[in-house]
C-alpha cells in the first residue's frame, strides 16, 4: 500500500507540474517499487511456506524498519534553527528545486531578494518579490511533523 502511494504521488506531483526534479522523481518511485517488491516476496514466501524467502522478508523488513524508525525520529526532533539550516543547505545545492519552489510560491531568493539574479515566479516582473525563507519555514515545520507521524505510524505497522 504504501509502495504504491509513493509511485502514486510521484506521478501526480510530476503530472500537475509540482516536481519538474526527475531525480526526486525517480527515487520515490525506484523506493515505491522496492518496497512493493519486498513485500511481494513476504507474500510469495507466506502462501509457499518457504522458510529462507520469509527469513529474506524479515530481515529486510527489519532493516527498512529501522531506516523508517530514525527518519521519523529525526524530522520530529529538528528545532527550528536545525530546519533552517538544512532548508538553506537544500536551498543551496538543488537548482530544480528552487525553481519549482520560486515558481509555486511566487517568491525570489532565499533570505533577500536580488533583482540582478534571474527567478522564474510570476512577482519578478514587477520586481515585488518577497523572499522564500520565510514563506519555507512557515511550512516546514508542519510537514517534518507530520511527515514524522506518517513515518512512525507505518514504522509500527511493521513491526
Amino acid at each position: 500500500l504504501v509502495s504504491l502511494l509513493l509511485i502514486g504521488v510521484a506521478a501526480w506531483g510530476i503530472g500537475f507540474g509540482l516536481i519538474s526534479s526527475f531525480r526526486v522523481v525517480g527515487v520515490a518511485v525506484a523506493v515505491g517499487i522496492f518496497l512493493f517488491l519486498i513485500a511481494l516476496v513476504g507474500l510469495i514466501g507466506a502462501v509457499k511456506h518457504h522458510q529462507v524467502l520469509l527469513f529474506f522478508y524479515m530481515v529486510i523488513l527489519l532493516l527498512v524498519f529501522i531506516v523508517q524508525f530514525s527518519v521519523s525520529c529525526a524530522s520530529l526532533a529538528l528545532n527550528k534553527e536545525q530546519q533552517s539550516q538544512l532548508l538553506e543547505v537544500g536551498w543551496n545545492n538543488t537548482k530544480g528545486a528552487r525553481t519549482d519552489i520560486e515558481r509555486n510560491l511566487n517568491c525570489c531568493g532565499f533570505r533577500v531578494f536580488d533583482p540582478n539574479e534571474s527567478c522564474s515566479s510570476d512577482c519578478f516582473r514587477s520586481r515585488q518579490c518577497l523572499p522564500c525563507a520565510p514563506i519555507i519555514e512557515q511550512y516546514s515545520g508542519m510537514l517534518l511533523r507530520f511527515v514524522g507521524g506518517i513515518g512512525l505510524f507505518f514504522s509500527f505497522t511493521e513491526v
